[in-house]
């Protein structure tokens, strides 16, 4: 897949506004992700879709990191390259104490960070921690790898990189 056309749902190429040879790419869709961050008043560097993060993963511009349990990595699956950082752990979901210690032994700090979890919201408070931390681009993944619950309270139907068929693996 380019980076124009990065994905496909029901056969339907999902455009990202681009053009695959332009070295800015990058950098446009990272401003426009800080852009609305500023009007939104986020404690971390801005959010960006899933298609937007498998841009900037695919062109070397971004790391993706995992803050899922690795319980969840492994049944559910994961986007490949991802970098496994657990925000929290368990079933109960306890904030992991050794979050940011962890992603500073995997990670630069002034690389640019982006926090993916189930459905955006732990991976928002994980890029804000970091932000906190001095990781000065830390951004989170709109949707998540699995997006909201639907009404019918299941996911994956809406929402998130397995929807938008975006490349993923299961152990």
């Amino acid at each position: 897949m380019d980076l124009q056309t990065a994905s496909s749902v029901n056969g339907s190429a999902i455009s990202l506004g681009f053009p695959t040879a332009d070295a800015d790419a990058p950098a446009v869709v990272l401003q426009r992700a800080r852009e609305r961050a500023a009007s939104s008043r986020l404690g971390y560097a801005g959010n960006v879709t899933p298609e937007e993060a498998f841009a900037l993963v695919s062109a070397g511009a971004a790391r993706l990191i995992d803050v899922r349990t690795p319980e969840e990595r492994k049944f559910v699956g994961h986007a490949p390259r991802s970098v496994p950082v657990a925000w929290a752990t368990g079933t109960a979901f306890t904030r992991n104490p050794r979050f940011l210690r962890e992603l500073e032994a995997k990670v630069h700090k002034d690389e640019v960070l982006l926090m993916i979890c189930r459905s955006g919201t732990r991976s928002a408070a994980a890029a804000e921690a970091a932000t906190k931390a001095q990781f000065s681009q830390a951004f989170n993944v709109l949707e998540g790898f699995e997006g909201e619950l639907d009404g019918s309270g299941r996911r994956n139907s809406s929402g998130g990189w397995k929807f938008r068929d975006l490349p993923w693996t299961q152990d």
